[in-house]
């Protein structure tokens, strides 16, 4: 496993990280996440992310089942969780969502008791929040930082103006800023990470936790000829995910670079989880796995990461054709 420092932090993740979003609780029982998490953990990965929304609050439930019948030392591996959303569903009252002081502190402390630890490693903002002041946000992150609560907090799906500002209220009050960002970052989603992040990474550095490396395991290849039931895009609820991925454009572009895939001996999914860790500004890129054999299978994307030439690069743009435009004026 290779381990990559957050940003400027001191902070190192495994480039490989195991996520919960849709599978826990959804998708898998407690016995298969303690294999996954057991499988992940023994080849290296260090990160475990979560989030209050997850299944409403039943993903970090079980998670922390899981890691408090493992016993692992707590030292060795992070954790996360992220507010904004809260996790009562349609039953959310006033303040239990945003970003406001009173739910950023109460999302906290509901996570250390669903997750049965005492502190979280990365602790997110999981949208911007118009609503709230910037400044209210930052005070409250500091806070949770100094009463040992958070180690290192971070955004998710932040625009770089609103990390900017986040960082310039920081500085202003000699406050901790944000240290890591959560955007989707993959073959299809790119604009973020390639362009509108590259001042963050210049002047301020920049953690990345990437989500959805695989597309929604649209770039699995497994949705080219229908989608298949029990998958991802099949469950009630992600029609937004369905309507967003398969579309014929795109899925002639995953035909492509699966017939690539083959010509190189790997798996479509380990290629583009790759390409994916191959951005130097990556830290890790987040698997989400239902079953072993997917979990060893994107594990791969290790050994595929070498092999992505300058050459193996430029045949993948010419079938993308999405590379954003960067202007070095």
């Amino acid at each position: 496993m290779e381990y990559r420092r957050m940003g400027r932090t001191g902070l190192e993740l495994s480039v490989l990280s195991f996520g919960s979003w849709v599978t826990f609780h959804k998708q898998i029982a407690d016995n298969s996440a303690d294999e996954l998490m057991g499988l992940a953990y023994d080849n290296g990965i260090n990160f475990f992310d979560n989030a209050e929304v997850y299944a409403l609050g039943e993903s970090e439930k079980m998670m922390g089942r899981v890691l408090s019948k493992k016993n692992w030392d707590r030292t060795s591996y992070t954790l996360s969780s992220k507010a904004y959303f809260g996790w009562r569903g349609k039953e959310n009252k006033p303040n239990q969502t945003g970003l406001s002081r009173k739910h950023l502190t109460e999302a906290c402390h509901e996570a250390l008791g669903r997750l049965q630890t005492d502190y979280l490693d990365l602790y997110f903002c999981h949208r911007p929040d118009t609503n709230v002041p910037i400044s209210e946000v930052v005070w409250t992150m500091h806070n949770l930082i100094q009463q040992g609560k958070v180690l290192y907090w971070g955004t998710s799906q932040w625009s770089a103006a609103e990390i900017m500002e986040a960082h310039r209220v920081a500085d202003q009050h000699h406050l901790i800023g944000p240290s890591v960002e959560q955007p989707q970052y993959n073959m299809f989603e790119r604009f973020k990470m390639e362009q509108d992040y590259l001042p963050v990474f210049k002047n301020v550095g920049l953690g990345t936790t990437i989500w959805s490396p695989l597309a929604a395991g649209f770039l699995t290849g497994k949705y080219n000829n229908g989608i298949p039931e029990g998958s991802r895009l099949a469950m009630e609820g992600f029609d937004w995910l369905k309507d967003r991925w398969v579309q014929d454009a795109k899925l002639e572009k995953v035909k492509k670079l699966g017939v690539l895939a083959n010509e190189m001996g790997v798996s479509l999914a380990a290629l583009a989880i790759a390409w994916t860790i191959k951005n130097p500004h990556t830290t890790t890129a987040i698997l989400g796995a239902t079953k072993k054999e997917q979990l060893l299978e994107n594990l791969k994307a290790l050994e595929v990461a070498p092999l992505l030439t300058d050459e193996i690069v430029e045949k993948i743009e010419t079938i993308l054709q999405n590379k954003p435009f960067m202007d070095l004026a």
